[in-house]
């Protein structure tokens, strides 16, 4: 599993360790790391051109270190400081004595783009070396930063930034401001949460961990299962096992005028691994037409017959009668769609058995009451207020798909997933693949984990790079099943 940290958390762990080791110990590590990453990813490190961005804090420290050893190496380094008075003493000593150059970022600011050193060197550099600011930065870059990144990113020269992008928020993930976009990152110790939480994720590129010999606690502030993680989870007949052993959800969607979303929801169900599904609604002959292995019927959902777990809000348009009898159900809910709008935060709050919401961002900023952008731009803060106020386990749909439980532990952050995803009714295919996991037994936060990973691998399997439907996702999840399973 991958695990990230908070600042706070990183920094006591990093305090904790310099105490045991010689000054300056700790830099060198993270130096000799990124030195390491920096030159795999060139490649050839005799003879490239190499510019540091260089700020103030510790981060500037461990990129002019770094520098100084690909400069031992024979690579060509220049450091463009951005505050030349306050720059680590030791680092620019050691690129100095390595034969490193400098330029004054700030004394020559004024010529970023009109032909000044700083233009110069980025023009000619194969790679640019981001440590502007660091873990503690905040709100974005300043003016002449912001604009040395741009210059930086106009070069064409590949860009690491150090342990984060520079000016991305390390905790929230939120982007307020200008900041460097990354082609890789090599990070310290930990993963920090921003680091894997959109928009941040987005500027990050491919990140890499370099191990400084971080203490950690056990228990992490964010999570990303792994295919070992979700292997562990998946629920798997025995001999002795029926179609009620296995589980059976209740799918209470679909509309005259949505009958698909049913048809979808009943889709995600069944390749989930549910030994029956009972479907309710006004939509049967379309789901039976196309499954069926489906137990429909019509009226309460409440009068079906015997479910492990209900799935109600897909295309059910204005019918809350049906929310409201599930919600009154003692088993576990998931709710969505237009179920999220019609349910009341009352009985949500007040059932006993477990319930997961499958919000988009819309959804959640109307749930929260505020604005769609405020959600996207800190899903992270959105997804736990939402699960901490509604006493329920929260899966935010979306480019980062987050899952967080009402007991404040770690948010769960999917790995999985591409951007053809974003394709009517893929939500309700979701919807139902989380709902047979609740039936089969798993919490509302693995079930909602696991749907969100296997979801997200069925709809690469099935667009391979071009678009894909709703139901070609449904059909590759049995795929993302088989390889997750048998690795």
């Amino acid at each position: 599993m991958r695990t990230a940290y908070s600042v706070e958390t990183v920094r006591a762990a990093e305090r904790e360790l310099m105490a045991r080791l010689p000054d300056g110990a700790l830099m060198q590590r993270a130096a000799a790391g990124l030195a390491a990453a920096c030159a795999e990813l060139l490649g050839k490190v005799y003879g490239a051109r190499v510019v540091l961005l260089v700020g103030s804090g510790d981060n500037g420290g461990d990129a002019l270190y770094a520098g100084a050893r690909l400069a031992r190496r024979g690579a060509g380094v220049s450091a463009v400081l951005l505050a030349p008075a306050r720059t680590h003493a030791g680092g620019l000593a050691a690129l100095r004595a390595a034969g490193g150059a400098v330029v004054d970022g700030v004394q020559d600011a004024a010529s970023v783009g009109v032909g000044g050193a700083v233009e110069r060197v980025l023009d000619r550099a194969d790679f640019v070396i981001d440590g502007i600011v660091g873990i503690g930065g905040k709100g974005g870059l300043r003016p002449d930063a912001a604009q040395l990144a741009c210059a930086a990113r106009e070069s064409g020269a590949p860009i690491v930034a150090v342990d984060l992008p520079s000016g991305v928020e390390a905790d929230t993930g939120e982007v307020l401001g200008e900041a460097v976009r990354a082609d890789a990152t090599v990070t310290f110790g930990a993963y920090k949460q921003g680091l894997l939480i959109d928009p941040a994720k987005e500027y990050a590129g491919a990140v890499r961990l370099v191990d400084i010999g971080l203490s950690l606690p056990e228990v992490p502030e964010l999570e990303a299962l792994q295919y070992a993680d979700v292997a562990a989870l998946l629920p798997e007949p025995g001999p002795a096992s029926d179609k009620y052993r296995r589980g059976v959800v209740g799918i209470a969607a679909g509309s005259a005028r949505y009958p698909g979303a049913a048809v979808l929801a009943v889709a995600g169900a069944l390749r989930g691994g549910a030994g029956a599904v009972r479907y309710v609604g006004p939509a049967a002959d379309a789901v039976i037409a196309r499954f069926p292995e489906a137990l429909v019927s019509e009226g309460l959902p409440s009068k079906a017959g015997r479910v492990q777990a209900w799935v109600v809000g897909p295309g059910i348009g204005e019918d809350a009668g049906r929310v409201r009898d599930v919600l009154a159900a003692d088993v576990p809910v998931l709710l969505d769609a237009d179920g999220l709008r019609l349910a009341d935060p009352a009985a949500l709050r007040g059932r006993s058995a477990p319930t997961l919401l499958t919000p988009h961002a819309g959804e959640a900023a109307a749930l929260l009451g505020v604005s769609r952008e405020e959600v996207e731009g800190a899903r992270l803060a959105a997804v736990r207020r939402l699960a901490r106020e509604l006493r329920a386990t929260v899966l935010l749909k979306g480019s980062t798909t987050l899952v967080a439980g009402p007991d404040g532990g770690p948010v769960r952050v999917n790995p999985t997933g591409t951007s053809w995803l974003a394709t009517a009714g893929s939500g309700d295919v979701l919807a139902g693949l989380a709902g047979a996991l609740l039936s089969a037994g798993l919490s509302s936060l693995d079930a909602g984990s696991v749907a969100a990973y296997l979801h997200g691998l069925a709809g690469r399997r099935a667009a391979d790079g071009a678009p894909v439907s709703a139901m070609g996702v449904a059909e590759g999840v049995s795929g993302a099943w088989r390889d997750v399973a048998v690795r």
